[in-house]
C-alpha cells in the first residue's frame, strides 16, 4: 500500500517537475554562412514577480537585427502566452508582429506587418517564441515527438518535432552533453530544416540551433556563455 501510495503520488508531481521553471540567460554566436561577418544573439527567462514571465531573444549584427519578446504564465502546467512582440530590420526584409493574448474572451487580437489580425485562442496554444520554452521542458521531460499549436501570421500553424539522439556539442563554454531535436517537416511542402541542440546537464538549456531556408541560406547559433538559475554553465574541457 505504501508503495502503491508513493508511486501514484509521484505520477502526481511529476507534470509540476517538468514545468518547473528556471531564469536563465544565454549569449550566443551568430552566423549567417552567405556572409563574412559573424553577429551575437541572446536568450533570457526571467519573472516579472507577479506570476508573469518574460522570454526574450535577440539577433544583431552589422546589416541585420531582430528581437523577439513573449510573456506569458504558467497555470495546472500549461504555458499561457499573454503578449508576443518581433520585430526585424535588415537584410531587406523589415518585419514587425503585435500579438495580445486575451483568456478571459478567448481570442488573439493583434497585427503581422500591418494586417489585422483576430483569431480565436483555445488553451495550449503557443506564440513563436513560447513553444520553443514548451519544446524545453517537453524534451527534459523525455518525450521523443511533440507537437504543437502555434500562431503563425494570421493563421494557426502545427509544429512538429522528434529527438534524434544525444550528442556532443563543442561551445566556448565547454564541451556540452545535448538531446539533438529537428523540427518535422513535410518535404513535399517544404524545404526548410531545423534543428536544435539543449543542453542535458543545464535544465535543457537551448545550446544550438541550425537553420537552413528555403533559397538554401543557413544560419547558426552556438552558446558562447550562460546561467541557469544563477549557476554559470560549464561544459566538460576535452
Amino acid at each position: 500500500m505504501r508503495r502503491a501510495l508513493l508511486l501514484i503520488l509521484a505520477l502526481f508531481t511529476l507534470p509540476a517537475m517538468a514545468a518547473e521553471l528556471k531564469p536563465f540567460t544565454a549569449s550566443y554566436t551568430a552566423d549567417w554562412k552567405q556572409l563574412p561577418i559573424s553577429g551575437n544573439a541572446g536568450r533570457s527567462l526571467k519573472s516579472l514577480g507577479d506570476g508573469r514571465w518574460e522570454l526574450d531573444f535577440e539577433a544583431a549584427m552589422l546589416v541585420a537585427s531582430l528581437s523577439e519578446v513573449s510573456t506569458f504564465r504558467v497555470e495546472n502546467n500549461a504555458f499561457l502566452p499573454l503578449t508576443y512582440r518581433f520585430n526585424r530590420s535588415g537584410l531587406g526584409k523589415s518585419k514587425q508582429v503585435e500579438f495580445d493574448f486575451d483568456w478571459t474572451q478567448k481570442q488573439i487580437i493583434g497585427s503581422d506587418r500591418g494586417a489585422q489580425v483576430r483569431l480565436p485562442l483555445n488553451r495550449g496554444l503557443q506564440d513563436k517564441s513560447t513553444y520553443q520554452l514548451v519544446l524545453q521542458h517537453d524534451v527534459a521531460d523525455g518525450k521523443k515527438s511533440m507537437s504543437y499549436q502555434v500562431i503563425d501570421g494570421d493563421e494557426i500553424e502545427t509544429y512538429d518535432f522528434r529527438v534524434l539522439g544525444e550528442e556532443r556539442v563543442h561551445t566556448e563554454a565547454g564541451v556540452v552533453d545535448a538531446i539533438k531535436v529537428e523540427r518535422v517537416r513535410d518535404p513535399t511542402q517544404s524545404s526548410r530544416k531545423t534543428v536544435l541542440w539543449f543542453a542535458k546537464d543545464w535544465d535543457f538549456l537551448l545550446v544550438r540551433l541550425h537553420q537552413v531556408e528555403k533559397d538554401g541560406k543557413e544560419y547558426q547559433i552556438m552558446l558562447k556563455e550562460g546561467t541557469v538559475n544563477g549557476r554559470q554553465v560549464k561544459g566538460l574541457t576535452e
